[in-house]
C-alpha cells in the first residue's frame, strides 16, 4: 500500500523541520543550518528549499511569520513539530533495528499466515 504524502519525510524535509524546530528562520538561514549541521552532506538549493517550504506551508507544518522585501521568515507549527518528532522516532527505530543482532529477532519469529494464503511447508 502506498504511503500517504508527507508520511515519511525526505532527508531534506527532515533537516528543514529540524532547523525550524530551533526557531523561526528565513530560507537562507535554513539552508545554512542544514549545511552546517550535516557538514555539507545535505545541501539545499533554492529550488529544493522553496518547494519544500511551499509543501510544508500547504500542509500546515510551517507558517510565514514575517516578510521584509523578498526575505520571508517561517516558524514551525504544532503539526510540523509532530511530523518532525514522528520521523525522528521512525529513524531511531531504523537505527535500533540495524544495531540489534539478527538472531535476537529471527529466533522468535514464526511464519505468519496472511489472509487467503496457505502456510508454507516447514524447512527440514
Amino acid at each position: 500500500m502506498p504511503k500517504k504524502a508527507m508520511e515519511i519525510l525526505t532527508e531534506s524535509m527532515f533537516y528543514t523541520l529540524m532547523a525550524l524546530s530551533r526557531g523561526p528562520m528565513c530560507g537562507i538561514d535554513i539552508a545554512a543550518y542544514c549545511d552546517g549541521k550535516t557538514r555539507g552532506r545535505v545541501l539545499l538549493g533554492p529550488a529544493t528549499l522553496y518547494t519544500i517550504l511551499g509543501k510544508f506551508e500547504k500542509e500546515g507544518f510551517i507558517e510565514e511569520t514575517a516578510v521584509s522585501g523578498r526575505k520571508r521568515t517561517y516558524a514551525i507549527t504544532r503539526k510540523g513539530l509532530d511530523a518532525y518528532n514522528e520521523e525522528l522516532a521512525r529513524l531511531k527505530s531504523c537505527i535500533a533495528d540495524a544495531e540489534t543482532p539478527d538472531d535476537a529477532y529471527l529466533a522468535d519469529a514464526a511464519p505468519r499466515q496472511l489472509p487467503g494464503q496457505e502456510m508454507p511447508a516447514p524447512c527440514i
